[in-house]
């Protein structure tokens, strides 16, 4: 009997950290409209923290930009989390993210939330944030939990308990379109550091068991083996190509195969001929989501070349974003060309 039991207990948790069937994850792509949008931190806020501490949460600058996205056809918003504003305030933290869903929702705007990331600045505190370097690209952007999981390992107990309250709190809310539990696993030299919190945030959700899916984002083709992982513990195969026509057709192509919803969670960088007239009827004509790197200009400065120095002028061709801060655009032929296409 006790052999009995156990077997069904072992089944059970099997199927609680199972992928989504194909079919039933083509059901649910069927029934979304196209996903256009961008990723989304208000132009106040350097960084995460920025935008989810209470001092710095800005609903009024957030209502107008998601306004901003609105005008252009957009209904779906890329943002980030981070464990620290969980950790001071859970509640707060919490009743902010519901205040950001609402204001999104008002303008049929879907989220996407991302967890954990592993790019740019390895060192964090929560109170006021550094203001940005000037002129110099993301200058405050936040790894989570970056290397404090190595000197910290008793911090993966707090991340599970993070991921799980985030998870359960909002599991059934429509507003979310679906889950990113990690953001370019093994980037900025972390490498083989990021597989146990990339297996672990697996298994947490699949034990919530959201009802919107979840998915990890295939960023680097040479990481085969986090490219494998990734893939086969994604319910929505999600990917970043911020390269040319030809590298976009070639990354579609090689995802098609598993016969799953594709998006491309971050594109559009100009200086790579990655635009949106280059680049946005490919992925409609395949049927692929689209979520650009930026919205409006601002304290993350991602206008501004990726590497440089800083003190340079406003750059001629903006490397990422949409809008200025006032809402006018950067290019109001691209304005166009983006609301027509999500139009048609």
């Amino acid at each position: 009997m006790k052999a009995i039991i156990l077997l069904l207990l072992l089944s059970t948790t099997l199927a609680a950290q199972s992928t989504w069937p194909v079919a039933k994850a083509n059901q649910w792509y069927q029934d979304q409209p196209w996903m256009t949008g961008a990723n989304f931190i208000p132009s106040t806020a350097v960084n995460q923290l920025e935008m989810w501490q209470p001092d710095t949460f800005d609903p009024v600058t957030i209502q107008r930009e998601l306004g901003y996205a609105s005008t252009i056809g957009f209904n779906l918003m890329r943002v980030y989390l981070h464990h620290t504003a969980w950790q001071e305030d859970a509640t707060g933290f919490k009743d902010r993210i519901r205040q950001y869903l609402t204001i999104a929702d008002q303008f049929h705007i879907k989220t996407m939330f991302v967890f954990f990331d592993d790019c740019w600045r390895d060192e964090y505190h929560p109170g006021p944030q550094p203001a940005p370097k000037p002129g110099v690209h993301n200058s405050g952007w936040l790894k989570d939990p970056g290397s404090a999981i190595d000197t910290h390992p008793a911090l993966m107990d707090t991340l599970e308990w993070y991921v799980k309250d985030i998870l359960s709190t909002f599991k059934q809310d429509e507003r979310i379109s679906m889950w990113d539990l990690y953001n370019e696993p093994g980037h900025f030299g972390h490498g083989d550091k990021s597989w146990p919190l990339l297996k672990n945030v697996v298994a947490w959700a699949r034990a919530v068991q959201p009802a919107q899916p979840i998915t990890i984002g295939i960023w680097n083709k040479d990481f085969t083996a986090f490219n494998q992982f990734q893939l086969e513990n994604s319910d929505i195969i999600t990917f970043h190509n911020y390269r040319d026509t030809t590298s976009l057709i070639a990354a579609i192509d090689s995802l098609l195969p598993y016969k799953r919803p594709l998006i491309c969670t971050e594109y559009m960088k100009r200086p790579n001929n990655s635009t949106f007239a280059t680049h946005l009827p490919i992925f409609k004509r395949n049927g692929v989501g689209a979520i650009n790197w930026g919205l409006v200009a601002g304290k993350t400065q991602t206008n501004f070349p990726q590497g440089n120095k800083g003190g340079e002028p406003e750059p001629a061709l903006w490397y990422h974003d949409i809008f200025r801060a006032d809402g006018a655009p950067f290019d109001p032929e691209e304005i166009r060309f983006i609301r027509e296409m999500n139009q048609r």
